[in-house]
């Protein structure tokens, strides 16, 4: 089936805000279906392939139909921004019910951590992917596998309760005020940036261009691959080492 034209878009809309019409709804869940594969690919990015991308992509439906359910065309925001929001968000949190990271991966990881941890300490400096393969007898790739694969481990639901607090409130009420900007925040923030660049500055030029183009550009692994002419697998090892680097730096951050 063909995409609807924006007549004929504006026209489900319409059926949709007036009456709920179930045709012109699943009208508008067919329109934008291809955000829902642009997220379920980004997020895929850092997950184990275990992962099955079709449950991603139900969760993204999920989230997709929720956004058209409670979308208020009356305010001023488009509905792709709001329906990612809610995609993403539903994603995110059917992967925390699921605790999708395998055990084996997560005792990987420990290993990678502490591994890391003992050469920073040794050489007063951050380490790279291949030192800490040397470290283990793993391969460089084996390394740059398990900690992108587990950088999302730390996803946390917004209406997961807080374990900071005695209280027993989500963490959706206690989200702090991010407009409110302290001097420790300001001077953290900045520290960051300053590491940040420093570390992107090492990374080779196609590292770097592949950070860009995914993170900035917000392409997919697999639109990068057509940019450069490399396979999709190559970019995700691309991607990988390059995150290994700079999750060094962040973690001492968050």
């Amino acid at each position: 089936m063909t995409e609807p034209s924006l007549v004929e878009e504006q026209s489900c809309w319409e059926k949709w805000n007036t009456s709920r019409d179930r045709e012109a709804g699943d009208e508008l869940l067919r329109a934008y279906l291809p955000l829902v594969n642009y997220h379920v690919q980004r997020i895929s990015v850092g997950l184990p392939k275990s992962v099955n991308k079709d449950e991603l992509r139900s969760l993204g439906m999920l989230g997709l139909y929720d956004a058209l359910k409670k979308f208020e065309p009356e305010r001023d925001l488009k509905f792709d921004t709001y329906a990612s929001f809610r995609i993403r968000g539903a994603i995110l949190d059917g992967l925390r019910r699921e605790d999708w990271l395998p055990r084996s991966l997560r005792e990987k990881t420990k290993k990678v951590e502490a591994a890391i941890e003992k050469l920073e300490q040794e050489n007063l400096r951050s380490v790279s992917a291949k030192e800490v393969a040397e470290e283990l007898g793993l391969s460089e790739n084996d390394v740059t596998t398990v900690m992108s694969e587990s950088f999302m481990a730390n996803v946390l639901s917004i209406d997961e309760e807080n374990k900071e607090t005695e209280s027993r409130e989500k963490v959706s009420y206690t989200i702090e005020d991010k407009k409110a900007i302290t001097p420790e925040n300001s001077l953290l923030q900045e520290e960051l940036h300053v590491e940040l660049a420093l570390v992107i500055k090492e990374l080779s030029e196609k590292e770097q261009l592949v950070v860009s183009l995914f993170y900035f550009e917000e392409l997919t692994l697999t639109e990068i691959g057509q940019v450069l002419g490399l396979s999709t697998s190559r970019i995700s090892q691309i991607h990988s080492k390059a995150l290994f680097r700079i999750r060094q730096v962040l973690q001492r951050y968050m």
